[in-house]
């Protein structure tokens, strides 16, 4: 007698059912990622103006990265102070009665400007500016000769402006004997960078927020801007730009040092912060048809829609609070 073999086949369980899960209670909360990383700030100083002035250096009251306007004090020599003044002529010349050029009508705005001249701009030293000069003198206190040096004024392009001295000339005491390079403008504010790897570069597109914390514990915010990656190292700045078309330190920028870099804390929001009801992103699953459900304790499918996901959590749609879903990864609850 010989034996009959035969084989039952059987469709495979479902998965959901084959697997071991708990449950997990939608709750109210909220989703979002950040990463920690260090932001560059540094401001660009550009040439701007030389001392004409001869003697030794008797009071050098500005602070770095101070904004400046027309006719303030830069520094002293010899106890006569060195002014700014707005002007595309450098000083070249003493300028007093009949003086004629360019660089009188840029002497005759600045004394307009400090409320001592109201004359034409004509670029002639006449009578009326000659007085406005006097006055001036007057109210720096020094000889009122009716006559500027051209020691007296450094001219730049544009005011007012945030500007540093080199302190390695105009400092208290040293000797200087003019010609020497002493006025930086600074850009209208720094710039800020974020040095990242090439994974880190990826979760930055173009406006990602990025909150940056100032040396005082001021937060500022900024947006990404443009990659930049250096063709020699493979290392990758990301720009960072204002949010609001202003400047990103705004008027806290007299924090980061004219000289050198600034590193500060900041934190990378890779993913906007979203709050809803929330539930293990592993509770989610999709049927054939392209539909995300969860399940419920039921076993019933309940059709929902992610508005967002981030670090493993979800914020749905479609499910009541504090109903149990189902989350494969363990045995279930009872």
């Amino acid at each position: 007698m010989g034996w009959a073999a035969s084989s039952v086949l059987t469709p495979a369980d479902d998965p959901l059912e084959a697997a071991d899960y708990t449950y997990v209670k939608v709750q109210s909360g909220a989703v979002g990622s950040t990463t920690k990383l260090n932001t560059v700030a540094k401001w660009t100083p550009v040439p701007a103006g030389s001392n004409r002035a001869v003697g030794v250096v008797t009071e050098a009251p500005l602070e770095p990265g101070a904004e400046v306007g027309p006719g303030e004090v830069l520094y002293r020599v010899d106890q006569r102070p060195v002014v700014i003044g707005q002007g595309d002529v450098p000083a070249f010349r003493a300028i007093g009665l009949d003086a004629e050029g360019a660089d009188v009508a840029q002497l005759q705005s600045m004394l307009a400007v400090l409320g001592h001249y109201g004359g034409a701009m004509d670029g002639i030293a006449g009578a009326r500016t000659v007085e406005a000069i006097r006055a001036w003198q007057k109210a720096l206190d020094v000889e009122q000769t009716g006559v500027v040096d051209v020691s007296d004024v450094i001219y730049v392009p544009d005011l007012p402006t945030r500007v540093s001295l080199d302190d390695e000339v105009i400092t208290r005491g040293n000797l200087v004997t003019g010609g020497e390079p002493v006025v930086r403008a600074l850009s209208t504010a720094p710039e800020f960078r974020v040095p990242v790897t090439e994974a880190q570069a990826a979760t930055m597109p173009t406006g990602t927020r990025v909150k940056i914390t100032s040396p005082s514990g001021d937060l500022w915010t900024a947006a990404a801007g443009k990659q930049v990656v250096d063709s020699q190292s493979g290392s990758i700045d990301i720009s960072l730009d204002p949010l609001d078309g202003g400047s990103i330190c705004g008027d806290g920028c007299s924090q980061i040092p004219v000289n050198g870099e600034a590193l500060l804390d900041s934190v990378i929001v890779t993913a906007e912060e979203v709050s809803g009801l929330v539930v293990p992103s592993a509770a989610l699953v999709t049927g054939a048809d392209g539909h995300v459900a969860v399940i419920a304790r039921s076993g019933d499918r309940l059709a929902v829609k992610v508005i967002a996901s981030a670090r493993g959590m979800s914020v749905i749609e479609g499910v009541d609070e504090g109903m149990d879903v189902r989350v494969p990864g363990r045995e279930p609850t009872q």
